[in-house]
């Protein structure tokens, strides 16, 4: 009888659990920590809402770094099929290309976002 799967299952679930617990405790840990601390309500609560402001420039972060990986993975496939490079190519091209997105990214929104 092969119970590998089933122990893969079980082990799954146990884990999943397990994340979800610790995170619960933790939560609790830092609230009782807030409320000890002298804390109203009204203060946590504003802890943990999220800032109606949206990011202006987020699908334009998104957008840069998907097409630039995007790139890399265009160019890995042709270095590795046209020039016979080594499929260890692949992340390091989509670091580089990731990474190229990024500093994009900044130069583009230093431009658009005034200076403060």
């Amino acid at each position: 009888m092969d119970v590998t799967g089933l122990m893969a299952i079980v082990l799954f679930f146990f884990s999943v659990a397990a994340i979800w617990g610790a995170y619960i405790f933790t939560r609790h840990r830092e609230r009782v920590m807030m409320i000890e601390k002298g804390l109203s309500s009204e203060e946590i609560k504003s802890i943990y809402q999220r800032s109606g402001q949206a990011r202006p420039l987020s699908a334009l972060k998104w957008g840069i770094i998907l097409v630039s990986v995007g790139l890399a993975l265009v160019a890995s496939l042709i270095a590795t099929e046209v020039l016979l490079v080594d499929e260890a190519i692949y992340p390091a091209l989509i670091a580089l290309f990731g990474g190229l997105g990024l500093v994009l990214f900044y130069r583009i929104a230093r431009n658009i976002l005034p200076q403060t």
